[in-house]
């Protein structure tokens, strides 16, 4: 049965336009331009920090990360830039006493935001700042499994992508269910991984709920 759900953070709970969109500003390119540069280095299956060595070689974005802070236009995300569905979700999961996470790669700053949303509807926040473990990183996953209250084989993982997500996952005995959003999301979705890996294939956190209930009464 499924006892625990996690959730991975961006294009999952956290819809990223405005954040890539203010990374373009920052690079000083039009967000059109960067948002399809992005694309195809994700449909290439580079890294996304390779979007940024387009458009200025050398580009380290935790230093500049730092220079954003430092200047007063910080990385930020709020509760405008949550997914219509994921509170609704979370909320319906709960009263079905799942035990609940959301567990990323983020930084520190990022996971204080993550806590001042969602302090009072999850059990754990975790993010690759916190653990020193960044997906796909196999490490990640075993502290997801650490903290979480029951086996892999109890915990589903809610991502977006095949590579970060689905692939390690799975490869530390978890469920897992793929969300069609986001670039990767999108661009993954037909793949044969994609097809495959998953436990559970959505287009909405919306449908958690009752395709993890199906899946617990076969269980049974």
């Amino acid at each position: 049965m499924i006892r625990a759900v996690v959730f991975d953070v961006g294009e999952c709970l956290v819809d990223e336009t405005r954040e890539y969109g203010t990374w373009a500003d920052w690079l000083g390119v039009p967000r059109h331009t960067f948002a399809s540069v992005f694309g195809a280095v994700i449909a290439q299956g580079r890294d996304y920090r390779d979007v940024f060595q387009e458009f200025r070689p050398g580009f380290d974005l935790y230093e500049q990360r730092q220079a954003r802070a430092d200047a007063g236009q910080p990385e930020h995300f709020d509760e405008t830039d949550l997914y219509d569905d994921a509170r609704p979700a979370l909320a319906r999961l709960r009263a079905e006493a799942l035990w609940l996470g959301i567990a990323g790669n983020q930084t520190v700053r990022a996971g204080a935001i993550l806590r001042s949303l969602f302090a009072d509807d999850v059990d754990l926040i975790g993010t690759s700042d916190d653990w020193g473990a960044a997906k796909p990183d196999p490490e990640f996953f075993v502290r997801v499994a650490a903290v979480a209250p029951y086996e892999p084989g109890e915990i589903l993982y809610v991502g977006d992508r095949v590579d970060n997500d689905l692939r390690p996952a799975v490869a530390a005995g978890m469920h897992t269910a793929l969300i069609r959003r986001g670039p990767w999301g999108t661009i993954q979705w037909n793949t044969a991984e994609a097809r495959e890996l998953p436990t559970f294939r959505i287009e909405s956190l919306a449908e958690l709920p009752v395709a993890i209930g199906k899946f617990n009464e076969r269980a049974h």
